[in-house]
């Protein structure tokens, strides 16, 4: 392991700079890490240079290059003067970007999962001839064997995990009985320790345990369509079969049960069209067939990797169908910033933007253009307990050393001088501002105020990330329901950051909280010890924080259950539904080839995600929680944490401290970055109160129009006809559209379902196959989709057919008020009597429950019918659907006509006539018709 400086503490040197007049230096690591590295690779006959993003390795390929071009020609690149090719920066807005200066790729070409196949080939096949000194890759080197010779393997920042790390040097004398040889670059003291530890543990091969995804219901609900699409199959033997594979071996009947549930349409696809049923299971007989569709679902949209609706970047006039001329892909929120026009840099080489279209970015080449460094969104799950614990063991023992004893053991474990001096500078320095070094047997909780006055509170702990986010979720909980305020919280591999308000300036006097005695056991490192308990009377201490050791320990049996509580409302989990979702294929691509903008797939996920919430057995609902709580949260080592504290096994220390510690610099390097980008939280996290107002009173108040004055009849005839599926393009055409129409519309006569196409035996085919029943509603024989059994005899008390399923009998939440917002999504206005009507229910039975569906903003009331037939009730979606049409047809009606136009209707619409003699001067009156009227020049009127 190799750091560059003598010490990470005291950085300088950069060429970065501010810009100003005096061009004062910024303190970084990466001159001195480039220029070592560029040592090593020149060195060397063949390099790998491993990053643990794609960004940093495009950044650095290109300042290796910089560094051999600067080497070979003796001219230096300077980063403050214009750029090589004019006074144009390579993009108008450059934005989270840098800039490359265009320098050859004579060092070193980039190699990541963002170049495309053909390139990133090209780029394997230059270092195995020799021809290429050095790639700079991410972790789509790490597997495979193919690579030739490689001398040596550089790792910048510490590898991520132990197993990664062997994966990558490994790749370094990759022949039988040669030795893998390897340099891990850290990038703060912080990584310094990490790094440590991971090459400690590879050369022990003490990689870490494998887990392996426990009954995963989105792919499970995938295969299951995959499997019928074609054939017929009995459900037990799915069943059978989905337990064979290692992570269905457990899997549970009652979530088979319910995927298959969701599959075969259960949950109501009226409110969102992908719930739609993929498979039709019957379930006396035990078969699961494949719907029409399911077969090209399964193709298009299969697969388990999430889809980040990521640009492909493709050379201009080349046909991306025959498979030529892709060059890599692009983030969108890369792309948004761009213009045509603009060169950036994929794979160490430049590339001018010639158009953005609605799914790629068409480019040409510009070699030696100054170009702008691209970046990419991505997630990584952080250090596991496993790791967590190794490192808080090795800076235990560390520390337990004298200096002489320390420094040997780190030289005995692969540091060079400066690396094992700088550790033992960081400890030193830690111990000094605390009296601490948090490891695996203490937890240290540090208080300071930040620049604002506001106070941070940072707990220091080293098991890791997988630990830490469920901890800082149920923290986060804890706070606002015990002071009210609204802490932000932020998590690492090394801790948990809290920025609270300051308690005094908020008027909070803590209630029944006081000081902390520094007598009390629990501040030494107790954490079962409650805070004592201050008089009424009591004095508040403004340099107390309002947060102590007390307040981050939770109950070891509660923990798990709080953590489960507060997860439903995480951006994590909105994230993780919305890759379930699609995976589940509830989010199919529309158009197999083309990307899915990431915005437009969030929007698509909360509004299934609004839907599912109602229904607490919606597998997907249940799928993303345990993917939060077993894949990316470590909830079982988290309850272990808590126990060890409550037995004393690790103690809890608190310390409040005038600056942030050296540890504690550390986790602030992060802590801006969580609050950039939350586009997955769930919208209701964001969302202002709501004002109850009287939207009659506030229209009246501001001179509004009546709604009704604005809808256009002929609109609002065009639309229902569309909603009830009686216009021609949706004409039913088989006996599945039968069972879509029951789906969406409700129970229809027989009459009802001949005027949209239907043949009379679809529908009885329909109840043979036990798919629908017929029942009676308002005295008439409707035929109603199977699913709505339950619904229907809980409303209206509708006598349900002997055989139906105990699946589809089950009581809903709202039965009648699912029924009345059905009928409202497939109509236009209609009032309380017709919906009665409808359902043969009393006026103020369906009046009720249209107010409550009503308050919950599912409909809106008012005027709406143009005819004016007073007070009626409308579906918020329908409604918007109305008045934008409207308006649509209103603006057609304004858009101007051409000059032909013009000249036809003047002769035509003119009401002049001819009272007089064809030589008479006077005016004939505008009252008459005056075509072809002869009137001299000098009698005309202005």
């Amino acid at each position: 392991m190799v750091v560059p400086v003598e010490d990470l503490g005291e950085l300088g040197g950069s060429p970065a700079t501010d810009g100003g007049a005096d061009q004062a230096e910024k303190p970084s690591i990466w001159p001195h890490v480039e220029e070592r590295i560029a040592d090593l690779v020149q060195s060397h006959r063949s390099t790998i240079v491993f990053a643990n993003s794609r960004r940093l390795a495009e950044r650095l390929c290109n300042r290796l290059n910089e560094i051999a071009y600067e080497r070979a020609t003796g001219t230096a690149f300077d980063e403050h003067a214009a750029p090589l090719a004019g006074s144009q920066p390579p993009a108008e807005v450059m934005a989270q970007s840098g800039a490359a200066q265009g320098a050859p790729a004579l060092l070193a070409r980039a190699h990541h999962g963002s170049v495309s196949k053909e390139q990133r080939s090209q780029v394997e096949e230059d270092l195995k001839a020799g021809r290429l000194p050095a790639v700079v890759a991410t972790s789509s080197l790490e597997l495979g064997i193919d690579m030739g010779a490689v001398d040596l393997v550089i790792q910048v920042e510490s590898p991520p995990s132990v197993a990664s790390g062997l994966q990558r040097v490994g790749r370094a004398g990759h022949q039988v009985g040669a030795v893998s040889t390897g340099v891990v670059f850290p990038k703060y003291r912080g990584d310094l320790v990490q790094a440590a530890v991971v090459t400690e543990r590879m050369r022990e091969g003490a990689i870490e345990a494998l887990r392996i995804p426990s009954n995963p219901l989105d792919v499970l609900a995938q295969q299951l369509v995959a499997i019928v699409a074609l054939d017929t199959w009995q459900a037990d033997d799915l069943l059978a079969l989905a337990r064979r594979a290692a992570p269905f071996a457990a899997l549970p009947e009652s979530a088979f049960t319910a995927v298959l549930d969701m599959l075969a349409g259960r949950y109501p696809s009226d409110a969102f069209a992908e719930l739609r049923p993929r498979v039709v299971w019957d379930r006396v007989a035990g078969t699961v067939t494949g719907r029409p569709g399911a077969q090209r679902l399964a193709v298009t949209s299969g697969g388990t990797i999430p889809d980040r609706g990521l640009f492909g970047v493709f050379l201009a006039g080349s046909d991306p169908r025959k498979g030529g001329g892709r060059v890599g892909e692009l983030d969108e929120e890369m792309v948004y910033e761009s213009r045509v026009g603009d060169v950036f840099t994929l794979g160490t080489t430049s590339w001018r933007i010639q158009d953005i279209t609605r799914d790629r970015v068409l480019v040409t080449p510009a070699p030696g253009v100054p170009g702008r460094l691209p970046f990419w969104k991505g997630d990584q799950l952080g250090r596991p307990l496993e790791l967590g614990r190794a490192l808080g063991a090795f800076l235990r023992e560390i520390g337990g050393l004298s200096a002489q004893d320390a420094r040997a053991r780190l030289l005995a474990a692969g540091l060079d001088d400066w690396a094992a001096d700088n550790i033992l500078a960081y400890l030193d320095e830690q111990v000094r501002a605390c009296g601490h070094v948090p490891d695996d047997r203490t937890i240290l909780v540090e208080r300071f105020r930040d620049e604002l006055g506001d106070w941070r509170v940072v707990v220091h702990s080293p098991f890791g990330a997988q630990v830490h986010a469920p901890w800082a979720l149920a923290l986060s909980a804890r706070l606002g329901e015990r002071y009210g305020m609204d802490a932000q919280v932020m998590h690492a591999d090394d801790g948990i950051v809290l920025r609270l308000p300051d308690a005094d300036l908020m008027g909070l006097d803590l209630l029944d909280f006081g000081p902390v005695d520094p007598a009390d056991p629990a501040r030494d490192g107790g954490a079962g010890g409650e805070r004592g308990l201050t008089l009424p009377d009591a004095a508040f201490d403004s340099e107390q924080a309002p947060v102590g050791a007390t307040d981050v320990v939770f109950d070891k049996g509660e923990i798990g259950q709080i953590v489960t509580d507060q997860v439903g409302g995480s951006a994590l989990f909105a994230s993780r539904f919305r890759e379930c979702a699609a995976r589940a294929l509830l989010l199919p691509r529309r158009s197999p080839g083309k990307r899915t903008p990431l915005w437009q797939q969030r929007q698509r996920a909360s509004q299934l995600l609004q839907v599912a919430s109602e229904f607490g057995s919606f597998p997907i609902v249940l799928e993303a929680v345990r993917e939060c709580l077993q894949d990316v949260f470590d909830v079982p080592g988290l309850t272990e944490l808590m126990g060890d504290l409550e037995a004393r096994r690790i103690r809890l220390v608190e310390v409040t401290t005038q600056e942030p510690s050296p540890f504690a610099r550390s986790l602030l390097f992060g802590y801006v970055a969580q609050f950039l980008y939350e586009g997955d939280s769930p919208l209701a996290e964001r969302r202002a109160a709501a004002l109850s107002l009287d939207s009659h009173l506030l229209a009246e108040l501001l001179g509004q129009a009546e709604l009704r004055e604005l809808l256009d009849p002929e609109v609002l005839t065009e639309l229902e006809q569309e909603l009830q599926w009686l216009t021609e393009d949706r004409k039913i055409k088989d006996i599945e559209g039968v069972a879509d129409l029951l789906r969406v519309l409700g129970p229809l006569t027989d009459a009802e379902l001949a005027e949209r196409g239907a043949r009379p035996q679809w529908a009885p085919d329909l109840a043979s196959a036990r798919r629908a029943i017929q029942v009676r509603i308002a005295g008439a024989p409707h035929w109603a989709a199977i699913e709505d059994a339950g619904r229907l005899r809980d409303a209206l008390g509708t006598a349900l057919p002997v055989g139906v399923p105990e699946a589809f009998t089950e009581p809903v939440k709202d039965p009648l008020g699912d029924l009345l917002a059905r009928h409202a999504r497939t109509h236009g206005p209609f009032t309380s009597t017709q919906a009665a009507d409808r359902f043969g229910l009393g006026p103020a039975v369906t009046d009720g429950a249209l107010q409550r569906l009503s308050a919950s903003g599912r409909i809106v009331q008012g005027e709406f019918h143009p005819a004016g037939i007073g007070q009626e009730w409308c579906d918020a979606t329908v409604l918007r659907r109305l008045r934008r049409r409207s308006l649509a047809a209103l603006r057609h009606e304004l858009e101007p006509v051409p000059p032909a136009a013009l000249a036809a209707f003047l002769p035509s619409g003119s009401t002049w006539a001819t009272t007089a003699s064809a030589g008479s001067t006077d005016w004939p009156g505008p009252s008459s018709s005056c075509r072809a009227h002869p009137f001299p020049r000098p009698r005309w009127r202005s």
